[in-house]
């Protein structure tokens, strides 16, 4: 029968390299570090404070030597008010109805499960980090509050600038000293962030979604007419009918 202490080894597994980077965290953040999540063997969690933000990704790459810069982005833990698919049951949730998610209360907290770490509002901003040297990969996430607004990490991190401004375009999101927060993907003009989880993408059914295009349809075979190598009506006139013949057709 194995020992109370073995039992204790089985229920929490040692890992020293976390247990000391989590203990290094602790020393230098202070109460900066709100929360964290350890998964012996795998992987480390941690929550900050949202004024920490900026900072900690000089700590991290400069004094923790997370050098790898992986990914950044934000998370809506609002249930969507449209439901979570066409046709099905709407989630209840208060919400307004005019779908823009630029209301006043857009930051306030959402009850539920905020994933590893927790967290108190509706939008967080979260990062990952890997370290060259021990292998060691980190999540680093943060509250937002009402102004949505926290410093970038590009200073520290120059591949954080495409993630930080996709995160401003979808989320609405702003990075506080930020070189250049453009858009990547919608027209200048486009309103709303469609990331949001009330942002009503069905409105692509009532206008044309941006970018969109006519395309001419095919022209249909006539009745008895096979459709296999005909001549393409889109094709210059020298080339046109090129390859139906067969071999030493004219």
């Amino acid at each position: 029968m194995p020992s109370a202490d073995a039992e204790a080894t089985e229920e929490t597994p040692v890992d020293q390299a976390r247990d000391s980077l989590l203990d290094a965290l602790s020393a230098e953040l202070g109460d900066a570090l709100v929360a964290s999540h350890r998964v012996p063997g795998r992987d480390l969690w941690i929550r900050l404070d949202t004024a920490a933000w900026g900072d900690a990704a000089d700590y991290l790459r400069n004094r923790q030597r997370f050098r790898f810069f992986e990914w950044l982005s934000a998370i809506d833990w609002l249930p969507s008010p449209f439901g979570r698919s066409h046709g099905a049951v709407v989630d209840e949730v208060d919400t307004d109805d005019t779908g823009d998610g630029d209301d006043a209360e857009a930051a306030g907290p959402v009850t539920g499960a905020n994933g590893f770490t927790g967290g108190d509002t509706r939008f967080q901003v979260f990062a990952r980090v890997y370290s060259l040297t021990t292998g060691i990969g980190l999540t680093v996430k943060a509250d937002l509050g009402d102004d949505l607004t926290v410093g970038t990490w590009t200073g520290s991190y120059p591949g954080a600038d495409w993630h930080e401004r996709e995160a401003n375009e979808m989320f609405g999101i702003t990075f506080a000293g930020h070189p250049g927060l453009r858009n990547l993907y919608l027209p200048t003009d486009f309103e709303g962030h469609p990331m949001r989880k009330d942002y009503p993408l069905m409105a692509r059914l009532v206008k044309p979604w941006p970018g969109i295009v006519d395309v001419e349809p095919m022209p249909e075979a006539e009745e008895g007419e096979p459709t296999t190598g005909s001549p393409d009506p889109t094709a210059p006139p020298d080339v046109k009918g090129v390859g139906t013949e067969g071999p030493g057709g004219s």
